[in-house]
C-alpha cells in the first residue's frame, strides 16, 4: 500500500489501497469510489483496529470483501485508541507495526485504510461529550476495567461517521465490546449494519489477539487453559447438564492451572450479558477474563444450556474461580 504525504489516492484493481492519514484524505478517498464510478448499490465496509493484525483481523477483513463484494469499498481502521485504555494499561507499550499492517492488509485486498493519529479522530484533546455503555459497561470488562466501553463505543461511533459504511464487522472474541456496539447502534438508530464474526483461533485453541506477543513460551502454554475451560463448559451443556455444571467443570479447568488468575467466569445472557439464573435455559455464552503473568486475555463460547438437576446445583455451589 501507498502512504502518499499530503493527499490520498484513489485505489484499483491494478494498484495498492490507499493510506489515509488525515480526514481530508479520508473524505477522498471515500469520495473517489463513489465517483469512479461505484453503482448505488455498491456497499462499503469497514473493519476498526487497533493494528498489529493477526490472521483473525485480516479474516474480518475478508469477510467484508465477501459482505459488500467486488465493486464495494473495504475501509480498515488503525487506531490504538487512548479512550480505551486505564490508568496503568498498556496504552504505551501496545504493539504497534503499520508498516508490517499495510503488507498484510495489501495480500486481502483492503481499498482504505485510515490510520490516523489521536489529533487527527479528537483535534480538541480529549472530547468532553463520550458515549456511555450505561449497564452494559458496568459488570463483567466494565467492572474491571471502568469506562473502557465508553471510550470503544465513543471512537467506534466517531469512526462510524467519518467513514459512513453500510456494515461494520467486529470479532466475537470481545462478545461484550460486540453487545455493546449493537445496542449503540440500535438505541441510537445509527444506519449501519453490525456483522459479527468467529473467534479466530491457533491451531491449540488459543484465541488470536495481538497481546499474545506479549506471552512467554511458558505463558502461552498456560493460556490454553482458558479455550479448555471454554470447551469444558461447552461439553457440560452438550450432555445435557445445566448452568451450575458449565461454570463449574470451567472453573476446575482454570483453577488446576496456578499462572492463571481469574478476574471473572461467568455465565451470561447473550443480549444483555447479564449472569443468567441457575435454572436458565436456553442460549447463553460463556466468558472468561484471566491473566497470565502481566497479560490479560478474554475468551468466550457460546452454548446451549438445558434444564439443571439437582447434582448440578450442588457443583456450582463450587464453582466460583
Amino acid at each position: 500500500m501507498t502512504a502518499p504525504a499530503d493527499r490520498a489516492t484513489s485505489s484499483s484493481a491494478d494498484t495498492d489501497g490507499v493510506v489515509a492519514r488525515t480526514r481530508t484524505e479520508l473524505r477522498d478517498a471515500l469520495a473517489a469510489w463513489t465517483l469512479g464510478g461505484a453503482d448505488p448499490t455498491d456497499r462499503r465496509a469497514v473493519v476498526m483496529t487497533m493494528g498489529a493484525l493477526h490472521a483473525g483481523h485480516l479474516e474480518l477483513v475478508r469477510r467484508a470483501r465477501a459482505e459488500v463484494g467486488p465493486g464495494g469499498q473495504v475501509v480498515v481502521t488503525i487506531f490504538v485508541n487512548p479512550l480505551q485504555f486505564g490508568e496503568g494499561e498498556d496504552l504505551d507499550a501496545y504493539p504497534r507495526d503499520l508498516d508490517g499492517d499495510l503488507e498484510r492488509l495489501a495480500e486481502v485486498g483492503a481499498d482504505v485504510v485510515f490510520a490516523p493519529t489521536p489529533d487527527v479522530v479528537y483535534p480538541d484533546g480529549d472530547p468532553i461529550v463520550r458515549v456511555s455503555a450505561g449497564r452494559i459497561g458496568e459488570v463483567l470488562e466494565g467492572a474491571f476495567r471502568p469506562g473502557h466501553l465508553d471510550g470503544v463505543l465513543t471512537v467506534v461511533l466517531k469512526l462510524i461517521q467519518l467513514t459512513r459504511p453500510d456494515v461494520a464487522l467486529f470479532g466475537q472474541k470481545d462478545a461484550q465490546q460486540l453487545l455493546a456496539v449493537r445496542r449503540m447502534v440500535r438505541d441510537l438508530d445509527l444506519p449501519v449494519e453490525i456483522v459479527g464474526v468467529p473467534t479466530v483461533r491457533d491451531e491449540d485453541g488459543l484465541a488470536l489477539s495481538s497481546r499474545n506477543t506479549y506471552l512467554s513460551a511458558g505463558e502461552r502454554d498456560a493460556a490454553l487453559a482458558l479455550s479448555r475451560a471454554l470447551r469444558g463448559g461447552a461439553v457440560e451443556a452438550e450432555a445435557g447438564h445445566g448452568a451450575a455444571a458449565v461454570l463449574a467443570t470451567a472453573s476446575g479447568i482454570l483453577n488446576a492451572v496456578p499462572d492463571v488468575v481469574v478476574d471473572y467466569l461467568a455465565l451470561v445472557d447473550p443480549d444483555t450479558v447479564e449472569e443468567v439464573a441457575g435454572d436458565h435455559t436456553g442460549p447463553a455464552l460463556l466468558l472468561v477474563a484471566a491473566r497470565v503473568g502481566t497479560t490479560r486475555l478474554i475468551d468466550n463460547q457460546a452454548v446451549d444450556v438445558v434444564a439443571s438437576s439437582a447434582e448440578d446445583e450442588t457443583a456450582g455451589q463450587e464453582a466460583t474461580p
